[in-house]
């Protein structure tokens, strides 16, 4: 189990990708599209404000929406690593404590994930 020590490092210039499921629920709560989006290589993912991520506090470090963060912030420091492969994040201060076990119970919805942002690229594009 990964034992964050909750110093919004993560949050910190991410391009944490977004499903629409993640963008419809982030809308639920009260929040524009726009204000916490950018388009990215036909993919939208999380707005930056001032070098952070748009829904950080940066008074506390807190996500403003933790209990409805997106799925991909709930992985992390499970990672897509470019080539096709399914890792830790190094630069996670907490990544030491992550095991196989939970690299193997979060890679499938890690892959959804992928999918569901592929597919929202795909819908966008048309």
């Amino acid at each position: 189990m990964v034992k964050c020590l909750k110093c919004g490092k993560c949050c910190i210039e991410t391009r944490m990708p977004l499903s629409h499921r993640d963008i419809e629920r982030i809308e639920r709560l009260g929040y524009e599209k726009g204000e916490f989006t950018v388009i990215v290589n036909g993919k939208f993912i999380l707005r930056n404000i001032n070098g952070h991520c748009y829904f950080l506090n940066p008074k506390n470090m807190k996500c403003k929406i933790y209990e409805d963060r997106p799925e991909g912030c709930r992985i992390y420091p499970i990672v897509y690593i470019e080539g096709g492969y399914v890792g830790v994040d190094d630069e996670c201060p907490a990544s030491k404590t992550v095991d196989i076990r939970e690299i193997c119970k979060k890679k499938p919805r890690l892959i959804k994930l992928l999918i569901e942002v592929e597919k929202g690229r795909y819908e966008e594009d048309n």
